[in-house]
C-alpha cells in the first residue's frame, strides 16, 4: 500500500479517512462526515469510499463502526440494498442484434416503477396476484415479520410479501452485461423496497424522540442513536435482520425470474450459475476490528474482506465490475457501492440535455426518455477514476458492459 492510498481529515472527532484520490468530494459530504466522526462511540476512525457524497444523517459511501450504539439513518431506509450477479454460460454471439425483445421479457417478469396510488387502483411496481414463487420466497421471513407486526404496528400496513421479488425506481435496475471474455451475465440492484423504508422511517423517528427524552443535543438530529442495552435498540436489530433478509431474497427472486425470461426471449436454455454474488452495501452487521468487536455501518459501502467477491456498478452507459477483497484493514475491510453521484437527480435533470442523454447510452437497449435524466452517466462520477482510487482495497475479476438496462 502506498502512502497515498487515502487522505486524513480531522476536525474535533476521531480521523476520517478517505479513498478520494482523484475524485470529486464536495465540501457538504466533508462537513457531514465530521459531524459523525464526532459522535462518542465512533471506534478508530470512519472511512469514506471513492464514491462518497451527501447523504440524509449520514454520507452515502461510509462506513461507520460503533460501538454500544448504532445511528438508524447512517443505515438508512433502504435496508439491505445491494446487488446480484450471475455468470450465464451464454456468450456475445449467442445473442440477437436487436435486443428489444430480451428488455420486454424482464419488464414484464419483474414488476418495476410506481405508479400514482389511486383509490382501489394497484401500484404497477408491486404484484396484484401472488405468483407460487412468490409466496415460496415469502414462507422463511412470514413468522418474523408476524412477530415484528405485534412489536410495531406501524409496519402493518406496509407493502411486503407484494414488493418481494419487484424492483422499485431510482438507482435500481436489472443489466445484462457483457464482460471482457464476451460472456453473458446477468446484474440487478434493489433492497427491501417499501417495507424496509417503513423500518428505517419509523426506528428513525424512534430514536429522535428518544434523544429528546434524555436531552441529547446533536449537531443533526438525523445522527440520533439507539444505545446498546435498550430496548429500542434490540428492536431494531432484529428488523433490521429480517429487512436484510428480505432484500437478500427479493433479490434471488428477481435474478430467477430474470433468468427464466431471458431463456424465453431467446428461446434456448443455457447454464445460469456458474459464478454468483450477493451483496449488501447499505446494512449493519457484527464483525471484529482492531481488537474490539463493533457494529460497521456500511452505508453506499460493500464488505470487502480477503477474498470475499463484491459487485461495484457504474451509471447508465458506464463500466461495472466483480470484484474480490482484498481485506485492507484501514477501510474495516469494505469498498465503494458504484460510482456516487456528482449531481442531484433535481440538478441532473436541469443540466443534462435528452440528446446528451441518448449519445451515452447509445449502445444500451433502455429507456431512452426524460424520465431518467436523473440516472444519466453524466450525473455520477467516472467510474474508472472511482475505481483506481480504491485499487487498495480490491481487485477487478471480471469487467462489465451493459447492452440491456431495465429500470422503473
Amino acid at each position: 500500500m502506498t502512502q497515498q492510498a487515502y487522505e486524513v481529515m480531522q476536525d474535533g472527532g476521531v480521523p476520517i479517512k478517505s479513498w478520494t484520490v482523484g475524485v470529486p468530494f464536495e465540501a457538504e459530504a466533508k462537513e457531514q462526515l465530521k459531524n459523525i466522526s464526532r459522535m462518542p462511540f465512533i471506534h478508530q476512525w470512519v472511512a469514506a469510499m471513492p464514491d462518497v457524497h451527501l447523504g440524509k444523517g449520514a454520507t452515502i459511501g461510509s462506513v461507520v463502526p460503533t460501538l454500544g450504539a448504532v445511528i438508524p439513518a447512517a443505515v438508512g431506509v433502504d435496508i439491505g440494498c445491494g446487488m446480484m450477479a450471475v455468470r450465464t454460460s451464454l456468450k456475445a454471439s449467442q445473442l440477437p442484434d436487436n435486443l428489444a425483445g430480451v428488455r420486454s421479457a424482464i419488464e414484464r417478469a419483474v414488476p418495476h416503477g410506481r405508479s400514482a396510488r389511486l383509490r382501489g387502483s394497484r401500484d404497477k411496481g408491486a404484484w396484484g396476484n401472488l405468483p407460487d414463487d412468490v409466496m415460496q420466497a415469502w414462507a422463511p421471513l412470514a413468522a418474523q415479520f408476524d412477530a415484528l407486526q405485534e412489536k410495531h404496528p406501524v409496519l402493518k400496513n406496509t407493502n411486503n410479501i407484494n414488493h418481494l421479488g419487484t424492483l422499485g425506481t431510482g438507482n435500481h435496475f436489472i443489466e445484462m452485461c457483457l464482460d471482457e471474455h464476451d460472456s453473458v451475465w446477468l446484474m440487478l440492484h434493489s433492497g427491501s423496497r417499501g417495507v424496509g423504508n417503513r423500518i428505517g422511517t419509523h426506528f428513525i423517528e424512534m430514536a429522535k424522540k428518544d434523544m429528546e427524552r434524555w436531552h441529547i443535543h446533536l449537531p443533526d438530529t438525523d445522527l440520533s442513536y439507539l444505545p446498546e442495552g435498550t430496548e429500542h435498540f434490540d428492536q431494531y436489530v432484529e428488523a433490521v435482520e429480517w429487512a436484510q433478509d428480505f432484500a437478500r431474497i427479493n433479490r434471488e427472486v428477481m435474478m430467477a425470474r430474470t433468468i427464466d425470461a431471458v431463456k424465453a426471449a431467446l428461446g434456448m436454455e443455457f447454464e445460469a450459475r456458474m459464478e454468483a454474488v450477493n451483496c449488501h452495501h447499505n446494512y449493519v452487521s457484527r464483525e471484529h476490528h482492531f481488537g474490539k468487536n463493533v457494529l460497521v455501518t456500511r452505508k453506499g459501502a460493500v464488505r470487502a474482506r480477503e477474498g470475499e467477491m463484491g459487485i461495484i456498478p457504474g451509471s447508465m452507459g458506464a463500466r461495472s465490475f466483480i470484484v474480490r477483497g482484498l481485506g485492507n484493514a484501514d477501510s474495516f475491510c469494505s469498498c465503494s457501492h458504484g460510482a456516487g453521484r456528482v449531481m442531484s437527480r433535481t440538478k441532473a435533470k436541469k443540466l443534462v440535455s435528452l440528446e446528451e442523454h441518448l449519445q451515452a447510452t447509445a449502445d444500451v437497449e433502455c429507456r431512452k426518455d426524460a424520465g431518467v435524466i436523473d440516472e444519466t452517466p453524466a450525473a455520477y462520477k467516472p467510474i474508472e477514476k472511482v475505481m483506481a482510487a480504491q485499487k487498495d482495497l480490491v481487485e477487478v475479476v471480471y469487467t462489465l458492459k451493459q447492452v440491456v438496462c431495465v429500470k422503473g
